[in-house]
């Protein structure tokens, strides 16, 4: 496994942040979120100066989608960026958590009245309508309450990103945003740019997720850059943002590109200039959408070992005391990560073995056929990069409790969200009366 931030070997035990994986195990329990401080806040920081140019303003928003907690909003406050949510609950956490509403942004294809509401009360810094319909609701709000909101439109903008079929977002038949080959498009934008309760900003796009090719985010800048000169000009408004989205890919395994986010960042501006250039068209503010790219790297999963089993069928099981419910990843999308024993670092010898959960699913599996150090019952198994959609797509299904979240750094542990206890798997449910 590679060892990622502060990852370290002391005599044997894997530290993360100055802190002994024995140690978090005995102060948070197993299964355990780390998140390394440190490494997130480089991720950021890394991201922020490299999208940087002297044409036009620059916004990064972090997708929150990928991982949100209230001590992860505050974080993401303190470095700066702006932060986005598709759901009422994201938001209220967001917000609950003190972040500035103006640098929020409120994305979703199927926003609800509720959710709408709660933008426009709120005063958040925009909502990226998805659809004629929606941008028809949020005027209606803004006119009951009196109140005007700032809006932008997504884009279908019909560029396959070479990704997973079910994170591919551009595609023709995908369910997001008006496609820019509509006949309709035109009028669509002229309706919002009419209605006096919305302020429109400009056009949003997402190309898909886990993306390591640059051309693809080139291409999508070059159609989002001409769209945008053809319709300001038909129109005859100024269009004064537009909004690339994220995707960025992350490095799971050795099978995967180490992507140079630094370099990355800096090639979608050099884009962006040139193509702002060649079409004669100038914007106040270019913003992109990283999440998985932020946090992934950044965050691991401690898992107690069970036992080992080796099947009739010749299949060698290293069992954990978590599973699918903590990272659903790999049952959803066949995705792939590194591990190793983590209390047994100098120990060379290695097994092929499928690292499987307690659900009772038998696609319960973290990795399959995965080399792994020899473990036994009680040792420590941490699987990397994890950081992204683990906590996120978490699920109680078998009545797993989820498990703590604690962001570790300089030898100093904080925890931002506890252990679910098995008082609050029930506090929502009622008694049936025994009349019934």
């Amino acid at each position: 496994m590679k060892f990622l931030g502060s990852m370290k070997n002391v005599d044997g035990v894997l530290e993360i942040g100055g802190i002994s994986v024995k140690k978090l195990k005995e102060d948070f329990g197993t299964p355990l979120y780390i998140y390394d401080l440190e490494l997130l806040q480089k991720k950021i920081r890394d991201i922020k100066n490299s999208f940087k140019s002297e044409k036009f303003n620059t916004t990064v928003v972090y997708a929150s989608k990928a991982y949100l907690s209230k001590g992860m909003a505050q974080v993401i406050n303190r470095e700066g960026l702006h932060i986005d949510a598709v759901s009422a609950g994201e938001l209220y956490t967001i917000l609950s958590s003190g972040f500035p509403s103006k640098r929020v942004h409120m994305h979703g294809n199927n926003k609800s009245l509720e959710e709408l509401n709660m933008c426009v009360e709120r005063e958040i810094g925009s909502i990226i309508l998805d659809n004629r319909f929606e941008a028809e609701k949020v005027a209606q709000i803004c006119k009951r309450v009196g109140k005007k909101m700032d809006v932008m439109l997504r884009l279908n903008i019909g560029i396959d990103a070479h990704t997973h079929e079910y994170i591919k977002t551009a595609k023709h038949t995908s369910k997001f945003g008006e496609s820019i080959f509509d006949k309709e498009i035109e009028n669509i934008v002229k309706d919002i740019v009419e209605k006096k309760e919305l302020n429109f900003l400009g056009f949003h796009c997402h190309i898909g997720s886990q993306i390591f090719d640059e051309l693809a985010f080139c291409e999508g800048v070059k159609t989002m850059v001409q769209f945008t000169k053809k319709v300001s000009e038909k129109l005859d408004i100024k269009i004064p943002e537009i909004n690339i989205g994220g995707g960025f890919g992350v490095r799971y395994t050795e099978e995967d590109t180490d992507a140079d986010l630094k370099k990355m960042m800096k090639k979608i501006i050099i884009s962006l200039e040139e193509n702002l250039l060649a079409e004669n068209l100038s914007v106040e503010n270019v913003i992109i959408e990283p999440g998985r790219s932020i946090v992934a790297a950044a965050g691991s999963t401690l898992y107690t070992v069970g036992g080992e089993k080796k099947t009739f069928g010749g299949e060698k099981y290293v069992f954990i005391d978590g599973g699918m419910t903590d990272n659903i990843r790999p049952a959803l999308y066949s995705a792939k990560y590194e591990s190793v024993v983590a209390n047994r670092l100098n120990e060379s010898k290695k097994e092929l073995v499928t690292i499987a959960g307690k659900c009772c699913e038998s696609g319960d599996i973290i990795a399959k056929n995965t080399k792994l150090g020899k473990c036994s019952e009680g040792d420590l198994v941490l699987v990397s990069c994890t950081g992204a959609y683990g906590h996120s797509m978490s699920s109680n299904y078998n009545k797993a409790l989820t498990p703590a979240v604690v962001f570790v750094k300089d030898g100093k542990s904080y925890l931002v969200s506890k252990r679910e206890s098995y008082e609050d798997l029930i506090k929502n449910d009622f008694d049936l009366i025994e009349s019934i």
